[in-house]
């Protein structure tokens, strides 16, 4: 760095501070409130920048005959870019149109930004080189102040004022331009992060509405996989809910004819939520749809799925509860096996039964595990009601769960119907939940002789 490149004292024979059109404290306080308010304006940097910078000249806040703006953010030493200057005709954003601003490796403009501090040089032509790459926007000029812009604690950016004759400029105003600038400064950096996080907001909904899309498609997707319409079984009336916590769950529900007359019924619920929950419940779906053996005993199935799910769908630690029935309408005997899942509920007279079996591992989890199964015999009058833990999960304000006890005087309300007793399970949630949006899928599948 050239020696005597800051220069703070000054003698009071090198200005005249009795300039013509000095204004009085009064006129120059308005002036400032003016600018002031009309900075409060203000959304855009760019548009602030230049309004700023045309104001300074027009109201005389600031004297000089030339200024420029240089940085050197984002860059390394000694780059560093001139952003703005009197000279250009037309203004170029810095922020949107950074390639179109001069850079340059050395000179002394490059010396006074990286030094960190405020330079006052008198002598400017006897310190700009004759390969000064900037020497353009400095030639002609006997005096140069630079107003270093901090963040950081480093001078990223700073503004020179240039001068012709340093006797009509007032040197003892540059401490407060100092302080003026940075102040500038720390608004338009909070212009720019404002308008930066606009321009991301703004990405984050647009790529929000797009996942919102995509979710609405694999929730379309995925009640097509579900039955349109429980099977017409003579003497059985059969009810359905099924609703996701979001866009698209992990609940699953299907009927089947077995080759023997009996008619099986499946409900299962994949841990988790949303996408990756919703493309598990197809897996299980496609898996319940291939096994081989139409009308296999509920162990057999649920085997058959947690193998499955255990060698190649699960080994991220999700996993899956299911309820397997088969029902016989002849004999109406209901054989069932459970992995893991909720016990189902049979509602008798003024009764209800949990319909309780040895539970084997949710499916997924342990390849080998084993279901055993267990068979009731249900009777004229009876209805089944088979749930996920949406249902006794779900939670009030105060964060008590619903539990099996308020299940089961819910039923204990219903008149035996089907469609009657599913209103009834989802009429005592609502009251209980109060409104609170339920945290994880709800399904009923009811089934009344």
């Amino acid at each position: 760095m050239h020696a005597g490149l800051l220069r703070y004292k000054f003698d009071l024979r090198d200005y005249n501070p009795n300039m013509p059109n000095a204004r009085t404290w009064q006129e120059e306080l308005k002036v400032i409130v003016e600018l002031m308010r009309d900075l409060s304006l203000q959304t855009d940097p760019q548009a602030a920048a230049v309004m700023y910078a045309r104001r300074l000249r027009s109201d005389s806040l600031i004297g000089g005959d030339a200024w420029l703006s240089a940085s050197r953010r984002k860059l390394a030493w000694p780059q560093y870019r001139i952003t703005r200057s009197s000279r250009w005709k037309e203004a170029v954003n810095p922020w949107t149109q950074p390639d179109k601003l001069p850079l340059f490796d050395s000179g002394l403009l490059g010396e006074i930004i990286y030094s960190n501090e405020t330079a006052v040089i008198f002598d400017l032509p006897d310190r700009v080189r004759a390969d000064d790459p900037a020497i353009e926007y400095l030639r002609g000029y006997q005096l140069l102040v630079s107003l270093p812009h901090y963040d950081g604690g480093e001078s990223l950016n700073m503004t020179c004022t240039l001068v012709r004759d340093p006797k009509t400029f007032r040197i003892d105003q540059v401490p407060t331009m100092v302080w003026h600038g940075n102040l500038w400064g720390r608004a338009v950096n909070n212009l720019v992060l404002r308008k930066e996080l606009e321009v991301t907001l703004e990405k984050v909904q647009a790529a929000h509405a797009a996942l919102d899309r995509e979710m609405a498609t694999i929730g379309q997707v995925q009640r097509s996989l579900l039955p349109v319409a429980p099977p017409p079984l003579p003497g059985v009336d059969f009810a359905v809910h099924y609703t996701t916590s979001q866009r698209a769950g992990g609940d699953y529900y299907d009927f089947f004819k077995c080759h023997d007359g009996r008619h099986g019924i499946i409900v299962a619920d994949v841990s988790g939520h949303g996408a990756p929950a919703a493309v598990l419940m197809a897996v299980t779906h496609a898996l319940a749809q291939l096994h081989p053996g139409a009308g296999a005993s509920p162990s057999e199935l649920l085997g058959f799925l947690n193998r499955r799910l255990a060698e190649r769908y699960t080994s991220n630690g999700s996993f899956v509860t299911a309820f397997h029935g088969l029902f016989d309408p002849v004999t109406r005997k209901l054989s069932f096996a459970s992995a893991g899942h909720p016990a189902p509920r049979i509602v008798r007279g003024r009764s209800v039964i949990p319909c309780t079996v040895k539970p084997g591992l949710p499916l997924g989890i342990e390849a080998d595990e084993e279901y055993p199964q267990a068979t009731i015999q249900l009777e004229r009058g009876d209805t089944l009601v088979i749930y996920t833990d949406g249902i006794t999960e779900s939670r009030n304000r105060d964060h008590e769960m619903f539990g099996f006890e308020r299940l089961d005087a819910a039923l204990l309300k219903s008149a035996g119907n089907a469609s009657v007793t599913k209103d009834m399970i989802l009429a005592e949630l609502d009251t209980f939940c109060a409104g609170r949006m339920p945290d994880d899928d709800r399904t009923i599948v009811v089934m009344s002789i």
